[in-house]
């Protein structure tokens, strides 16, 4: 007898029915495959939604309630803020920003500290912080080699800036809105609860930002190891030394008369051809068409052993290897670069290999390292599938550099020599979106009634009409930005991470059957155990680190959806705010520290930091017993429990 088989023919089991046991065995298999990884983030989106719908009978949702998440305000929120952000981007004004105010840091640590969080905590609140880390990798990197620091002294502040600023406005991150939908979703059975005013928690998310940037200045910092040189040398950082070599092509090699393309073919070796150098000119890509000549030098990547069959076999003579960024690009003629490429979620590498992409065909770029997961792999890379996070080490000409910089599939862990900035455009774009949150966060009507008393005029009163809710101006602002030239029509769809907003379709419906089927206030009930020997407000900080920790092995947006509904109910069940618990969970999805993969900011900085992953614990672990101290009691002492 199958497992679904034992548990719709169960029947309730010390208050569980089978219409819970079916919810929890989706959420699982959820949780199972957004871990493993089995499946892309927005099939296994659809999965769940096909899976609940199909066990109708038992979830309780309907097709109509499958697919509803298409239809959230919260999700066409987030779609739009997605293209608002891109369209900031694409001024150039975060960058501009961020260099001229970290200008002043010059070789000092803690200045350079400062002009990090400085810039990303506020810009996070009114940009989602997501596009924001995105767009400063490359800067805060070159921030840090200018000033003669390791960036992984920079890399992990900027992220954990970017979440303590997201939690200062509705907006700051896609969770903060997922939340609000939630809240307002279960307001009929939970009155306490409601949608999120534009400023609601601002002042805890201040209190969050400085405590947070105070720990970072002062302890944080001292955690973090130099897993970067500081002298920049990514033949030394990435350890491809011994992958690096130069070999001349002797009178009799069977490779003389051969192109490039075909020799590797016929090499059968996980070897790459990255120069060949003939009368003392260095030719790089495209390489493939070019034909071999006696005494040609090859620089070649491949292990010792690789090598030195290949030696044997073509009749090459080893000169040496290559030991120094200056060495693998001595000369500036070359016009070759070597850049650090970030892969984010959204990247079409994502799940292919190498060869399967065809990166280099499309780039032109030899591939000279990749790291995954904080492990640097320098051979068989072709064979390897690139995961979201990872880096690859690409030696390139600067058109393709630039090319890959204007391309939402990487994020560069440098900035282009020549940036492509709309910066014409930058005075639309803030007026764009001093117009979105203004129409949301101004009280409108209270204005329009005091103007009117004030001046006699009751017309004034009608300003109250241009209170507007955040999906309307979000969407508004859309259309603003392609009539203002910020954005061209055919850049909006590249604008959305597709993935994040199929993750949000897949995980609202879970919430409703989490809802609906009576599993919400099961869990909830069963914490509420816990208040018979705990004070409520420790029961409040347990949330708290409950959702933190399962944030980190999922998402902080199915994090949300899952544990708001458990939370209400639970409040409830020990004569509780709702609200309280509410917010505590939503600050808790908010802000990830412990690892890499539980809130994408982190992900983006784990290459070109040159993490392991038990530098986020070292340096979250402590920040996160701060955090979840401070925000719980300001949250009791604001909202009260």
């Amino acid at each position: 007898m199958t497992l679904f088989q034992l548990a719709t023919q169960a029947g309730p089991v010390s208050g569980v029915t089978t219409e819970m046991l079916v919810v929890f065995l989706v959420i699982l298999g959820a949780i199972v495959l957004f871990v493993t990884e089995w499946l892309p983030i927005d099939v296994t989106a659809i999965a769940i939604m096909v899976t609940l719908i199909v066990l109708e009978p038992w979830t309780d949702i309907s097709p109509a309630e499958g697919i509803s998440g298409f239809s959230s305000s919260a999700t066409i929120t987030v779609l739009a803020m997605l293209i608002l952000s891109a369209g900031i981007s694409r001024t150039g004004i975060v960058q501009i920003v961020g260099r001229k105010i970290s200008s002043f840091a010059g070789e000092s640590l803690n200045k350079q500290l400062l002009a990090t969080i400085g810039v990303t905590g506020p810009v996070s609140g009114f940009i989602n912080n997501t596009p924001v880390v995105a767009i400063l990798v490359p800067v805060i990197s070159d921030v840090a080699h200018k000033g003669k620091t390791s960036p992984s002294k920079l890399l992990i502040p900027l992220s954990y800036a970017s979440q303590f600023g997201g939690m200062l406005t509705l907006i700051g991150t896609s969770t903060n809105i997922l939340a609000s939908d939630t809240a307002a979703r279960l307001s009929g059975e939970y009155p306490a609860l409601h949608a999120f005013d534009f400023f609601e928690f601002t002042i805890l998310g201040v209190i969050v930002l400085l405590t947070g940037s105070a720990y970072l200045l002062t302890i944080g910092h001292r955690l973090l190891p130099e897993r970067v040189p500081v002298e920049e040398d990514y033949v030394e950082e990435y350890e491809i030394a011994d992958y690096l070599a130069e070999v001349v092509v002797r009178d009799h090699s069977p490779l003389v008369g051969q192109t490039v393309e075909t020799a590797i073919e016929e090499a059968r070796t996980d070897a790459d051809i990255l120069q060949l150098i003939r009368d003392g000119e260095r030719f790089t890509e495209p390489l493939a068409r070019k034909q071999i000549h006696a005494g040609d030098t090859l620089l070649i990547r491949a292990s010792r052993d690789t090598l030195e069959q290949l030696a044997a076999v073509d009749d090459l003579a080893i000169e040496g290897s290559v030991d120094t960024d200056e060495e693998l690009d001595p000369e500036p003629s070359d016009n070759q670069s070597i850049v650090e490429v970030v892969i984010p979620s959204r990247s079409f590498l994502v799940g292919e290999t190498l060869t399967s992409s065809t990166f280099r065909q499309r780039y032109d770029g030899n591939v000279l390292a990749l790291r995954s997961r904080g492990e640097v792999i320098r051979d068989r890379m072709d064979e390897i599938k690139i995961r979201a996070g990872d880096t690859l080490l690409v030696q390139a000409e600067p058109d393709s550099i630039d090319r890959m910089a204007q391309n939402r599939d990487f994020v560069l862990g440098h900035e282009a020599d020549e940036p492509n900035y709309r910066t014409n455009k930058i005075p639309h774009a803030i007026a764009i979106m001093f117009g979105v949150v203004g129409l949301v966060a101004i009280p409108w009507a209270f204005l329009g009634n005091a103007l009117a008393s004030l001046t006699g005029i009751e017309g004034l009163a009608m300003l109250a009409s241009l209170q507007q809710p955040i999906l309307v101006t979000a969407l508004g602002g859309v259309v603003a930005m392609v009539v203002a030239g910020v954005l061209k029509p055919n850049e909006l769809y590249d604008s959305v991470d597709w993935d994040v907003i199929f993750l949000l379709a897949g995980v609202i419906p879970l919430g409703i059957a989490l809802e609906q089927t009576g599993a919400a206030m099961l869990l909830g009930n069963l914490v509420a155990t816990a208040a018979d020997f705990l004070p409520v407000l420790l029961v409040l900080w347990l949330f708290y680190i409950a959702t933190g920790l399962i944030t980190e092995v999922i998402s902080n947006n199915a994090s949300v959806v899952l544990m708001i509904p458990v939370a209400a109910a639970a409040a409830t069940a020990i004569n509780a705010n709702p609200f309280a618990f509410v917010l505590a969970v939503t600050f808790a999805a908010s802000t990830a520290f412990l690892g890499p993969v539980g809130y994408q900011t982190n992900l983006f900085v784990y290459g070109p930091g040159g993490y392991k992953f038990t530098d986020y614990f070292r340096v979250g672990a402590p920040l996160q017993l701060l955090l979840s101290t401070v925000t719980v009691l300001g949250i009791a002492l604001f909202w009260g429990i």
